[in-house]
Formats: structure tokens, sequence, C-alpha cells
């Protein structure tokens, strides 16, 4: 191959012999007498060059370390660890307090101080289970057993709630808590308590603990569905607490998505119609999140598609009138974005045949 001149676009095969000013000893080609590789002729010579280079350069000496940065290295570790014993025994102290028998002769004063006492107990607890480490030595020390065999069912809502909340601080994000709590029976009992407590504030940190021991929880998610979790979940979203009512549909529409297979075990009880007759309902931020759970249902589901067709729901108008009424509110352009959504995917296409095709 003729070789190319230097106006050409290739490299030439050799590079040139370095030049006498950059030799250490001004010896021109003795490179080899000072010690040091003779200078690569070729590409290949220079890529292993290149390779080789950095493992040629020692590394610098680390500095000692100051007596006064040793000092506040010990002091910081130290400290560190003494804190973790510390927090320890404030949980011991804690459940030391909840153990305690309910004073069964107590006048109303010094009942109502022991109530305050525990109560400050579960507070204390779930502030410092916030720390996974504190949490896994909280069920460490039988924590988790007392809380579900006894306080998810006192008398006091005060008690019952802030037992809710501190399983659910527990359980978030650690398998192994939520395996620990799944075998004690605690969603049975979270789930009675979302369902028939009479206190609003027991029944929505009930809610929190059941979406932490479900989400991303397969055997979480089984019991969830032997317990007939769903319909429960529905309820939960026909009462009139808000924050209960957006909480349980925001926990819908997150199962449908991470778990669609239950799509069709949904439609069977008349999800469709339902979220449906939520909707219709007088218009609230609440919606936001039904007909996003609607969307999870319908998307790539054509069995949730012709329920949604039937006649008799009369969806199509009711979702453009309801996009009429958004149009103007920024505030609601979440909820327009579903409404569009719905429409495009349930009224927009040809016929159910070519769905199921």
């Amino acid at each position: 191959m003729a070789e190319k001149g230097s106006g050409g676009s290739r490299l030439p095969l050799a590079l040139p012999p370095a030049s006498q000013g950059c030799s250490s000893g001004g010896s021109g080609s003795s490179a080899g007498g000072s010690g040091n590789p003779p200078p690569p002729r070729n590409l290949q010579g220079l890529l292993q060059m290149a390779i080789t280079a950095g493992s040629e350069v020692p590394d610098p000496p680390p500095e000692p370390m100051s007596e006064e940065r040793r000092q506040w290295l010990q002091e910081a570790m130290s400290a560190a660890f003494r804190g973790q014993r510390e927090e320890v025994e404030q949980m011991k102290n804690c459940l030391q307090v909840l153990s305690q028998p309910t004073p069964s002769s107590a006048g109303e004063a010094e009942l109502a101080a022991d109530q305050q006492e525990r109560e400050g107990a579960l507070e204390l607890l779930a502030d410092l289970c916030e720390n996974m480490d504190n949490a896994a030595d909280f069920c460490q020390l039988s924590g988790m057993h007392l809380l579900v065999g006894r306080y998810l069912e006192a008398g006091a809502a005060g008690l019952r709630w802030r037992a809710a909340q501190l399983i659910g601080t527990c359980s978030q994000n650690v398998a192994a808590i939520q395996e620990q709590v799944l075998g004690l029976g605690a969603l049975r009992k979270l789930l009675r308590l979302l369902d028939r407590d009479t206190c609003d504030s027991v029944r929505v940190k009930a809610l929190f603990a059941i979406s932490c021991l479900v989400r991303e929880q397969e055997a979480g998610l089984l019991q969830f569905l032997r317990l007939d979790g769903f319909s429960v979940l529905m309820r939960a979203m026909q009462q009139q607490v808000q924050k209960l009512k957006v909480k349980s549909a925001f926990l819908l529409q997150n199962l449908l998505v991470g778990h669609p297979e239950h799509k069709g075990t949904l439609c069977s009880m008349g999800m469709v119609q339902q979220l449906v007759a939520l909707v219709r309902t007088e218009h609230s931020p609440f919606h936001e999140h039904v007909l996003g759970a609607l969307c999870s249902l319908v998307t790539d589901f054509p069995q949730g598609v012709r329920e949604c067709r039937e006649p008799e729901l009369g969806l199509e108008e009711l979702l453009r009138h309801r996009c009429q009424l958004l149009q103007q509110h920024e505030e609601y352009q979440e909820e327009l974005e579903f409404c569009e959504k719905l429409l495009q995917t349930c009224f927009s296409t040809p016929t159910d045949d070519s769905m199921d095709r």
C-alpha cells in the first residue's frame, strides 16, 4: 500500500525518532544508558507503553496521620458506638414500659397517666426506628411480638394508631422485618382495623402499615389477596375521610402497576363499576387517584376496556364532561391527562375483536 504524504488522513505506521532536545542526557539515541526503555517504533509499541505507563509510576507514600487527627477520629468512632448503645438502651426502656400490665384497680387519673406514658414510649420508638439498624434491634428485642400481640388491639385508640405507625416504620423497605411481621399475623389485624375501627387516625395508620407490607413484597401481597384485601381497600375509598380515600386509591394504583396479573381478579369483583361510581361523586382531588387506578386497570387489558364501554356506565360522556370542566384548571392537569388517556384507550379503538388479536 502506498504511503500517503503529510497532507493525508492516515498516521504513519512508524513514529519518528525522539528529538535530540528531548533526551535527558543530551546523547541523542542512547536512551537505554539512562535506564529508560527505548521509545516505541510503531503503533503496537505505543499501545503497550500506554497500558503499562500507569503501573510504572509508584504511588506516593501516604502521609502519616497527625496525633490530633488520630485523636479526633477515635473520639468520633467512640461517640458513634456510644450513641448506638444509648439508643438500644432507650428502646429497652420503652419496651419495659410497654411490657408492664395495665393497672387494674387504678383511678381515672392514674390510668390516663399510664396511657400517656405508653403513648410516649411508642412515639419515641417510632422516632428511633426510622434508623433501619434500630428497627432491626427493636425486632431482635421482641418488640414486634409485643406490638402485634398486644397493642394493635389495645383499648385506647391512641395506642392502636401508634402501634400501627411503628409497624409500618419498621417494615418499610426491610424484607426481613416484613417477613417477621407477616409471620405474626399482623396483616389480618391491620386489615380489620382499616375496615372496622371507629377512629380515623387508626384507619389511616393501619393503611400505612399495610402499604409497607404489600408493596414490593410478594409474600405480603399473597396474604393480602387471601384476606380479600382489595375489597377492604375499595370500602376504604368509599369513606368520607379524605386522607383515607386518597391513600387507598394511591395504593390500589400502585398495586395495579406493579402486579398487572391481578387485573382479572379486580374486574371480576366489579372494580371498574365501583371506580366509575366514585368518579361520579362530588369532584375532589381524590378523583385524580381514582382515574389513575382506572387507567392502570384498562392499560393492555381488553377485559377492562370492554367493561368501561358498557353503555349503562355512561363513562364516555362522563369523561368528556369532566375534560371540559378541567380544561381551565392547571391544578387538575394530571387528572385531565388520565381522562384523556381513558378516552383514547377505551373509546378510540375500532372494535373489541381488534383488541383481542
